[in-house]
């Protein structure tokens, strides 16, 4: 299957391994985005200050500070911001949109080339797109709406 970017976008790819910072930067360049890399969640908040992106792309698990906080940074700023996920645990842990406030999560695997570019044009079509979460109080437990 042959993949198209519909239009080209800013883009903030954001991982500790090195390797897969380049090949998925290699990936949506070649489709014509424009594309920054940060290796860590501390280095991708001082890009954001910096300049605005279309959709971050972040890897779950970093030293330091990890995607579902990096992501929990970016809503405070900007609620609208839109953010994947991307794990090789996504099934072990349990990482959803709803538990991670990512609008996309994705799992790392020999077809995540394709699905990234899926994703980011998911997120960029003009359809409408699922609220975040918002925490209801359960028996004294804070959870995600709809569950």
């Amino acid at each position: 299957m042959k993949m198209t970017a519909r239009e080209t976008y800013r883009l903030l790819l954001v991982d500790d391994n090195r390797d897969g910072l380049l090949v998925r930067r290699a990936l949506l360049e070649e489709l014509g985005h424009t594309v920054d890399v940060a290796e860590s969640g501390e280095r991708a908040l001082r890009l954001l200050e910096a300049g605005t992106y279309h959709v971050v792309v972040t890897d779950h698990c970093m030293p330091g500070m990890n995607g579902t906080e990096l992501i929990r940074t970016i809503r405070k700023a900007s609620p609208q911001a839109r953010v994947i996920l991307l794990s090789g645990f996504v099934e072990g842990m349990g990482l959803t949109e709803e538990n991670t406030g990512a609008d996309i999560v994705l799992m790392k695997s020999a077809r995540e080339g394709l699905y990234l570019v899926r994703a980011v044009n998911r997120l960029m079509s003009p359809a409408p797109r699922r609220k975040p979460p918002t925490p209801q109080k359960n028996n004294g437990k804070w959870r995600a709406a709809g569950r």
